[in-house]
């Protein structure tokens, strides 16, 4: 496939990252045309400062999604306003879980009001999932204004998957994107994930991925 590379959310997310790291992520999103990347919230103002033409996107209620709304819209926009134009946000995800949907509808609507007409990135974790669970969070992102559906923050009990994002895909159509991310470390599997209805891909090994 040619230019993977231009699907790749480069990631850095760890609790231990420190700036150095996300310099360093920075400069191999550049040379290697990475389509962003994507970090804390913390770091946004600080790469913006380091390189202010490096596309950013920055995480929300991560990584379990479990914080107050109003929380979730605030880091949103602190993140936009410093200098995202990306938010991966996490969805309530035992209130989905239980049903509340009105809920996690008004969970996303917040945060996508909260940026504008930036890019909002739902991440409906899917390996804590069913799959009629995950049909909905779709459905209840699209109908909140969200611009694309994502699998995993990498941070749970599974990443991305074939069928998932397969899933996902026949569910949203063309009306939203899907990214897949979490536990994708090879060329080939960037490669199905994409064949299956991937529009980005959010790993930390991109470089071993276009490498190959």
């Amino acid at each position: 496939m040619n230019k993977l590379n231009s699907y790749i959310d480069h990631t850095n997310l760890k609790a231990d990252a420190r700036l150095c790291d996300i310099k360093k992520l920075v400069d191999e999103a550049s040379e290697h045309n990475f389509y962003s990347v994507c970090v804390n919230s913390t770091y946004v103002k600080d790469i913006k400062a380091y390189n202010k033409d490096v596309r950013i996107a920055a995480v929300v209620g991560f990584p379990l999604g479990a914080m107050a709304t109003r929380a979730k819209a605030f880091e949103a926009k602190c993140a936009i306003e410093d200098g995202a134009s990306e938010i991966d946000m996490v969805i309530e995800i035992g209130r989905l879980k239980d049903g509340d949907y009105a809920y996690v509808l008004e969970d996303i609507k917040a945060v996508k009001e909260a940026i504008g007409d930036n890019i909002l990135k739902v991440i409906i974790e899917t390996c804590l999932l069913t799959d009629e669970e995950k049909v909905k969070a779709c459905e209840l992102s699209e109908k909140a204004g969200a611009d694309f559906v994502k699998t995993s923050t990498g941070f749970s009990t599974g990443g991305a998957s074939v069928a998932d994002v397969a899933l996902m895909k026949e569910t949203v159509g063309n009306r939203l994107k899907v990214k897949a991310s979490g536990g994708i470390h090879t060329r080939d599997e960037a490669i199905a994930l994409i064949e299956a209805g991937a529009d980005r891909i959010g790993a930390s090994k991109s470089i071993d991925i276009c490498k190959e």
